[in-house]
Parts: structure tokens; sequence; C-alpha cells
């Protein structure tokens, strides 16, 4: 007759302990991998709350508003002596009642030379590194003043400068801001300055350029002529400036405004009508309104770009420090001769032993019979 047995199992439905190992290699790659993940996070938080400049840009249609040019030059001239105006490509000369004459001294007290000479650092560092330029975009309103701070004390040296400042309307076509000698009067065919009654000997237009900027004034926006500084060597001299306008579209989450970025190319030379050097002593800054207009928009990473970034990391992080772990361990089983080949066969045989017993004996009755 057959026999058989009952196979016993493991009581309990969970998974036996002997199927589940630790080791010291599988809890270190752990560790690591989840410091990785917790500093990349980390560090992906900041990339997050990060901005960035984005620049477009587009045809400017806006040709029938007026341009505003803000000015803050100081000219080592008395101030009854010189004159500034502006006249534009069509021969229009514009008013310049907005403009105010101070009389100061010339030389910068302690504080103030110290003030410059920092803007001075900024700037080449902007010529330098132009991206430090989205840094002052993002900063504005915020940042440090950019105008040339009060005399902390009382000169005692004569007046011998005119600090002329305020601001400008004009059409938005090339034109020429300039100073020199004598005051403007209106001319049928332009305009003309008296400079008769002023001796060539008290020509001195060495100046520095606190402020110059065109569009709206926005606090904390550094122009690349602001701190500019040109000593004469000689009575009869001429200083060019060349600068191009470009409208700018400023959108940050601070401030959002319609001003002007320049470039600016200058140029200085003696006036010597003998050697054929011909010009009109004084400062012209030539200006001209590029047809393009710039866009510049703070942007920020989307939240969902943030998740799926973050998904990235620790799932990337788990799926290559697996793959680590199993490659480290595949190669030190080689190396220590411990990999075997062929099918693995687990160590529970133990609970078909009654079974297979049962067929041993089995088949030993049946060749009896």
């Amino acid at each position: 007759m057959f026999k058989s047995e009952h196979l016993k199992f493991p009581e309990g439905s969970g998974v036996p302990e002997s199927y589940v190992e630790t080791s010291a290699s599988g809890g270190t790659v752990s560790l690591v991998a989840f410091t990785a993940m917790a500093l990349l996070a980390f560090f992906e938080f900041f990339v997050y709350r990060d901005t960035w400049m984005k620049y477009e840009y587009e045809v400017d249609k806006d040709f029938s508003s007026k341009l505003r040019i803000n000015i803050d030059i100081t000219v080592a001239m008395r101030c009854q002596f010189v004159g500034a105006d502006v006249l534009d490509l069509a021969e229009t000369m514009v008013a310049s009642d907005g403009l105010q004459y101070e009389p100061v001294v010339f030389e910068l007290s302690p504080q103030q030379r110290l003030w410059h000479r920092t803007l001075l650092l900024v700037q080449n560092r902007l010529r330098e590194e132009h991206s430090l330029q989205d840094v002052i975009f993002k900063s504005v309103m915020k940042g440090g003043p950019t105008a040339l701070p009060p005399r902390e004390d009382d000169p005692t040296q004569p007046l011998n400068a005119c600090r002329i400042h305020g601001h400008l309307y004009v059409n938005k076509v090339a034109g020429n801001f300039h100073i020199t000698v004598g005051k403007a009067i209106p001319h049928p065919r332009g305009h003309a300055h008296l400079a008769a009654l002023v001796s060539h000997e008290t020509y001195n237009f060495s100046h520095r350029i606190d402020h110059l900027s065109f569009g709206e004034e926005i606090p904390g926006i550094l122009n690349p002529l602001d701190g500019t500084e040109k000593v004469c060597t000689d009575h009869n001299q001429m200083f060019q400036y060349f600068i191009t306008i470009v409208p700018t579209k400023l959108e940050t989450y601070k401030v959002s405004a319609d001003t002007h970025q320049y470039s600016v190319t200058e140029r200085e030379r003696v006036i010597n009508h003998a050697a054929g050097s011909h010009g009109v002593s004084g400062i012209f800054m030539k200006y001209d309104v590029s047809s393009l207009r710039v866009l510049v928009t703070e942007q920020h990473m989307p939240l969902w770009q943030f998740l799926v970034r973050l998904c990235g990391i620790i799932g990337g992080i788990f799926s290559t420090t697996g793959m680590l772990h199993g490659l480290v361990g595949f190669c030190v089983d080689v190396v220590c001769c411990r990999f075997k080949l062929g099918v693995y066969k687990p160590k529970g045989i133990s609970l078909l032993d009654g079974h297979v017993n049962s067929k041993t004996h089995l088949l030993s009755e049946n060749n009896e019979h």
C-alpha cells in the first residue's frame, strides 16, 4: 500500500527571517545614499528659490513719446561762463529749463572721494563681468544709493566749479547734448553761445559725470558713465561721448519700469586750428536711439519643475547606489573566490525531506511488488 506523509511549513505567514540578510556594506550604502539625497535636495531648494533674468528683443514702436535725460555733471568753470542745451537731429533746440546751475568746489571731500573710488571699482568689475548686470537688475530699489553723497564739511576753497543737474525731455531722435562756453541763445538756423566775453585762459572743461541716464530714473542702477572724471591738459580741449541708447522694459518682482540702457565710446582732443584740429572747446554727448527694444524679465522656476527635479534626484540616487552596491559585491565575490556558478539551491531543503523520503519509500515498495 501507498503511504503518504503531510508536509509541515513553518508557523506564521510572514517572510522567513533567513530570507532577510543584513550586512555592513548594505548599511553603509544606505547611509551614503540618504546623506547624498538630503544634501542634493537641500541645494536644489536654493536653486528653486533663485531667479534669473530673461532677455527678449522686439522692435520699438513708440516713437511719439519724449525721452527723458537725467544729468548730474560738475564742470571746473564758474556757472556764469558755461551753458548747457540740447540740439536734436531736426535742428530743434530743446529748452533747458529743467537744469539747475549750482556753484560748487570741484575737488571732492575725503568721504566723497572714497565713495567715488568705490564706484569706479564697481564700474571696472561691470566692464569685465557682464553677468553682474543681472545682479544689479535683481537688487534694484534695495541697493545702495548711486548718487554722489553731499559734502560732510564746509569748503574753505572758493566755489570754482559749476554743478549742472536736473532733467530734460527731448524727442526720440538723434541729438547732441553739450556744455560749452557761454549761455545758449536761439537762432533761426539753430543756436549760438555767447562766448566772446569769456577769456580763453579761463577755459577748463575738466569735468566729473556723477550721473547720466535716460528714461525713468531707478535707484540702484549703475550707468556706464557714472563716476567718469576727466582732467584737461589744455585750455582748448574737446571731450566727445558717442552714446547709443537702447529702450529697455524692466520687469522684476520688485519694480516694473520703462528705462533705457546705453553704450558709449569716448574721445578727446585738443583744439588747434593751426594743426588742422578744428572744433569748439566743451563737452559733447552725441546720442542716438536704437530701433530695438529689450525686455528684461525676472524668471523663477515653477513648483512642478522643482518637484520633478527632486523626484529625479531621489530615484537616480536609489538606482545608482543599488547598481554600485551590486557591482562592488560581484567584484568582491570574484576576488575572494566566493562566487558560485550554476543554479542556486536554497538551504531550506529540510522542508522537503519528508516528501523526498516518502517518494523513496514508495519506490522501494513498488519494486518489491
